[in-house]
């Protein structure tokens, strides 16, 4: 319930925005950073609700911690004179695209009917190690004669 409210009062602030309505440019480096620490906080909470680990409570502390640490950041790079605020770009980039991989990953699993919890070369792994254990026994029987 508290999404679709929030999801609303979104929809209901765009609407009534002028149309021509822009963020004045020194703000600009503080929306581009918050918006992308939004979209990794957002993109982990998918990641999660895939993998049944998903809590509201850490989603919403997380995007809380994100946004206000990427713009400290970038508010104390702008007072020193050093962008700064590429540091958590390329921070929350990273995450967002691992994190897209493994939602990827887990969809095309999923549609192919793998089982995803398995590392990807489990069976070969265990079909190997297995082999190698029989060859061993093969050999202790050929010393015992």
């Amino acid at each position: 319930m508290f999404i679709l409210m929030a999801m609303l009062f979104g929809v209901l602030i765009g609407l009534l925005l002028p149309a021509d309505f822009s963020p004045p440019m020194a703000y600009a480096t503080y929306l581009s950073v918050g918006f992308l620490a939004g979209m990794d906080s957002l993109v982990g909470a998918i990641r999660a609700g895939m993998e049944g680990k998903f809590r509201l409570g850490l989603f919403v502390s997380g995007f809380l911690v994100n946004v206000l640490l990427a713009a400290l950041i970038t508010w104390i790079g702008d007072r020193l004179g050093v962008d700064l605020y590429m540091a958590a770009i390329v921070t929350f980039g990273v995450r967002l695209f691992n994190n897209l991989g493994y939602i990827r990953r887990d969809i095309v699993l999923d549609y192919y009917g793998v089982d995803s919890s398995l590392p990807p070369h489990a069976a070969k792994v265990s079909a190997a190690s297995s082999y190698a254990y029989e060859q061993d026994e093969a050999i202790e029987q050929l010393k015992d004669n």
